[in-house]
């Protein structure tokens, strides 16, 4: 009892040493710069394949014991494989299993580089790199809406494959998670780690043992189990993960992005002249999020984000209305158009991205993966649901669609208010540890 009772003391020491030095945060080294650098190379083939989901996350990283790093490798095969195949198809089974095999990539890389990011970054820039993903989506989303109708199909297939290519050679040259680390029970190899992300002279002792005791303290709770998320302690964590990413869908963002041609022809504004314009503001919009989260934090944002997107949707609700009843029919096309950058413009600082920034901050190492899954599956599913009904609902009422996702976003402001905790300044053992009560 003594000796646990001194084991507890020198740790809870080490890391008291960790906060001292905390008064000024580490440097943003090389390492960590191209270590983002080389996940967020998959985000740019995600925002070119456009999305799809994939339920098999926690399988495959349970059955075949497969680290962040590894699981990243495994998304690059499958995405260079769906490439290829829709690149050299020759007939439509080969591009069936190459949207299939895209699918199931993309939708592993949605959870494993927000949480890779998460885990190698100072949390003084946490937010920022971690945005960078949906920097990177949006990227590859632009260079579709550009040159997607003059490259031909097979040329843009293979550019969709080239960040693939990049990250799986680059994971060779970048470190593993420390927090992973952890969790396997190598210590050594997590201040190796941390020394490679820090700097080889940066005292990492107090940051490699605070991840090490909170990581234990965690698997001595549980035992990693697929249930272990439903415990009481954890509740809190996985209703702010689902809630965040049925806001992020049920805003109707997707169905928005997908028929948005449709929604101009509707407005009786140039679908043309609407795409370019739209494809120019998807990068400038994505960028907002990447240089605010860590100076206004996580809530603020969302709260801003959530109530620009209810006004905007509001706003197109009444111009067409207004149009319904031919009341300045060309006014109102110009209105929706400017309503729908604002809408996604609010979108892109808060909704858009944050959701996966949280998640990837507010699980424990010992239920990440099967949270995660959850989560993003919940997301997928949601996403698609609502990109399927869209056009339906659109055809059944223009103005009625856009008034159900402004009292969406009304809803998701009491939500956030109410539910969503601030995650900036704080280490990923510090939040999780106020979340889940983990003394």
């Amino acid at each position: 009892m003594v000796v646990e009772e001194d084991r507890r003391s020198m740790e809870e020491g080490l890391i008291q040493q960790r906060h001292q030095n905390d008064i000024d945060d580490p440097r943003v080294t090389t390492c960590v710069i191209l270590s983002t650098f080389v996940a967020v190379c998959s985000s740019f083939s995600f925002g070119c394949a456009g999305g799809y989901t994939s339920g098999a996350e926690s399988q495959i990283m349970k059955e075949l014991d497969l680290s962040i790093a590894e699981t990243l490798w495994a998304c690059d095969l499958l995405c260079i494989f769906g490439w290829l195949s829709i690149a050299f198809a020759k007939d439509v089974l080969w591009l069936d299993a190459g949207r299939i095999s895209l699918g199931i990539g993309v939708g592993l890389i949605s959870y494993v580089v927000p949480v890779y990011i998460a885990e190698i970054t100072p949390k003084h820039v946490r937010g920022a790199f971690t945005s960078s993903n949906q920097l990177f989506q949006n990227c590859g989303l632009s260079l579709i809406y550009f040159f997607g109708t003059v490259i031909n199909w097979r040329f843009l297939a293979i550019i969709g494959a080239l960040p693939c290519v990049i990250q799986a050679i680059g994971i060779y040259f970048i470190p593993e998670s420390p927090r992973w680390l952890a969790k396997i029970g190598s210590g050594k190899d997590v201040e190796h780690s941390l020394h490679q992300l820090r700097g080889r002279s940066a005292d990492v002792s107090g940051e490699s043992a605070e991840i090490q005791v909170m990581t234990k303290r965690l698997e001595e709770d549980s035992k990693s189990s697929f249930y272990d998320m439903f415990q009481k302690k954890y509740r809190r964590t996985l209703v702010i993960g689902i809630g965040l990413m049925l806001i992020q869908q049920l805003s109707g963002a997707a169905g928005v992005t997908y028929y948005s041609n449709t929604i101009f022809r509707k407005a009786g504004f140039s679908e043309t002249l609407g795409s370019m314009i739209f494809g120019v503001f998807v990068i400038p919009k994505a960028l907002l999020a990447v240089i605010f989260v860590d100076k206004w934090g996580r809530r603020p944002l969302l709260l801003v984000s959530a109530a620009g997107m209810s006004i905007g949707s509001l706003l197109i609700g009444v111009c067409f209305t207004l149009q319904g009843m031919d009341i300045l029919p060309e006014l109102t096309a110009v209105v929706i158009f400017i309503c729908i950058l604002v809408y996604f413009g609010c979108f892109a600082i808060g909704v858009g991205g944050l959701p996966w920034v949280i998640m990837s901050e507010i699980f424990p190492i010992n239920i990440k993966v099967s949270a995660g899954t959850i989560v993003a599956l919940t997301s997928w599913t949601t996403g698609w649901f609502v990109s399927y009904a869209f056009n339906f609902m659109f055809e059944w009422s223009a103005q009625g669609t856009f008034y159900i996702f402004g009292v969406v976003g009304g809803a998701s402001l009491v939500f956030i208010w109410f539910l969503v905790p601030e995650t900036k300044g704080q280490s990923l053992e510090e939040l999780q540890a106020s979340l889940t009560g983990t003394t």
